[in-house]
C-alpha cells in the first residue's frame, strides 16, 4: 500500500514547425525527475522526420525517441508512449492520475479542435480530458501571423482554464543560439506549471546582467543613447 502512484505529465507534440520545443521540454522535465506520457500525431512525425531526418514509428519509439532527444534510452525509464490513434489510452480518461497536459507545438488545428472539443485524435481527446478535470494545460501556439478564428479559439482556451503560450523567444535572457532561444521557451512552458529547471537565466532586475553572464555583447548603449 506504500507504493507511490506514477503521476505523469502528458506531452502532446502536434504537427507545427518547432519540434525543438517539444525535445527540450521533454528533456528538463525527466531531467527533473517527471514522469512523462507522450503523444505524438500523424502529422507530427511528419515535422520530427522533416526538421531532424528522424522517423518516429510506433514499433520502435524508445529507440526513435532517445535518437530524437540524444540521450541513452536508460534515460527514458520513465516514458510511456501512447500512440496518437489509441482512444482506449490511459490518458484518454479521466480518472488516469496525469499531473496535467503539455501541447508542444500546438498547431492552429489542434487548437481548434482542442477549443471545440472535437477529440479527433488521442492529442486533443487528452486535452479535453485535462480541460474538464481542472488540470493544468499549456497550449504552446506555433504559428505566425495568426488570423481572427484562431484568435477567437485562443481567447476561449483561455476561458477554460487552459495557458496560451505563445512559442515566442525573450532576448533578454542572453540567448545567441538558436538551442538558448528554444530552451527559453520551454523554460516559460515549464514555469507555467511550477516545474523547476535552469534552461534559461531569469530577469533580476539589472540591465545586461544575463549577457554578461554568458558572454554577450552585455552593456551596449541602448538605441538613441
Amino acid at each position: 500500500m506504500g507504493t507511490a502512484k506514477r503521476q505523469p505529465w502528458v506531452v502532446g507534440v502536434s504537427g507545427a514547425s518547432g519540434t525543438p520545443y517539444a525535445a527540450s521540454v521533454i528533456r528538463a522535465l525527466l531531467a527533473a525527475g517527471e514522469a512523462v506520457d507522450l503523444i505524438v500525431s500523424r502529422a507530427a512525425r511528419l515535422t520530427i522526420l522533416d526538421e531532424t531526418g528522424i522517423s518516429f514509428r510506433d514499433a520502435h519509439w524508445r529507440a526513435d525517441l532517445a535518437a530524437w532527444l540524444d540521450v541513452d534510452e536508460d534515460a527514458l525509464a520513465d516514458v510511456r508512449y501512447w500512440s496518437a490513434g489509441d482512444f482506449a489510452a490511459g490518458p484518454s480518461s479521466g480518472s488516469y492520475p496525469a499531473k496535467g497536459m503539455l501541447v508542444v507545438p500546438a498547431t492552429t488545428g489542434a487548437v481548434a479542435g482542442i477549443a471545440l472539443g472535437l477529440s479527433k485524435d488521442l492529442l486533443q481527446r487528452v486535452a479535453s480530458v485535462t480541460l474538464k478535470e481542472r488540470r493544468p494545460l499549456v497550449v504552446c501556439v506555433r504559428e505566425t501571423p495568426l488570423n481572427g478564428v484562431t484568435l477567437k479559439h485562443l481567447v476561449e482556451l483561455d476561458a477554460q482554464g487552459a495557458v496560451v503560450l505563445p512559442a515566442s523567444p525573450g532576448f533578454y535572457a542572453g540567448g545567441s543560439t538558436v538551442r538558448e532561444l528554444v530552451d527559453f521557451v520551454a523554460g516559460r512552458v515549464l514555469d507555467a506549471v511550477g516545474v523547476p529547471h535552469s534552461l534559461y537565466l531569469r530577469w533580476e532586475g539589472e540591465l545586461g546582467a544575463a549577457a554578461r553572464q554568458t558572454g554577450g555583447a552585455g552593456g551596449a548603449p541602448a538605441e538613441g543613447e
